[in-house]
């Protein structure tokens, strides 16, 4: 699959946010994003896909976090080596089951925990899914805007940010259509 870059806005001159339609584990970025559940069992979804082409240090790191720091919380991301991907590390977000209750914080807050620990690994450079939109079933409009607003709070709140670019990449058509839908509404 090509990756194309469909949209791009700039914050601040230093800071950026593309919407990309591709391969999350192809992205050429510092760190990817993966969307997690609390005990990092990578076996569906998105997080099988990582572990599978990222080689088994990814699911051996994982379990040696849990066991450290036990279950992630949505606040609370945990990183692990990229593996075999062409990126340096993978942040583990824990994004929202549709259903669990108070779904648009859990959401908004595994995007900003995901970017705290970027910004704290000193990256410049991330990609992120449509966290919980997947196999977890977060309406795709309503998790776009959510996202959206949580990316530009962040810069907003740090303007001096180490960290350059998020990129978030979407797979497949209906996810992509979501995003580019509220586009518009998020970055005029």
């Amino acid at each position: 699959m090509t990756n194309t870059v469909l949209k791009d806005h700039i914050f601040f001159e230093d800071h950026s946010v593309q919407l990309v339609q591709g391969d999350i584990t192809q992205q050429r970025v510092d760190a990817i994003v993966n969307a997690a559940n609390a005990q990092l069992l990578h076996g569906g979804g998105l997080a099988a896909i990582i572990a599978r082409k990222g080689g088994r240090a990814i699911q051996q790191e994982s379990r040696a976090w849990v066991q450290q720091h036990g279950p992630l919380t949505h606040a609370e991301p945990a990183y692990t080596s990229g593996g075999e991907l062409p990126c340096r590390y993978v942040i583990h977000a824990v994004g929202p089951v549709w259903g669990s209750g108070d779904e648009d914080a859990k959401l908004a807050a595994a995007v900003h925990g995901a970017l705290r620990l970027a910004e704290r690994l000193e990256l410049a450079s991330i990609a992120l899914p449509a966290i919980s939109t997947g196999i977890f079933g977060f309406p795709k409009v309503r998790a776009a805007k959510i996202i959206y607003h949580t990316i530009g709070a962040y810069f907003a709140q740090n303007p001096q940010s180490t960290l350059a670019l998020v990129r978030l990449t979407l797979f497949d058509q209906p996810t992509t259509d979501a995003f580019v839908q509220v586009w518009q509404q998020a970055f005029p």
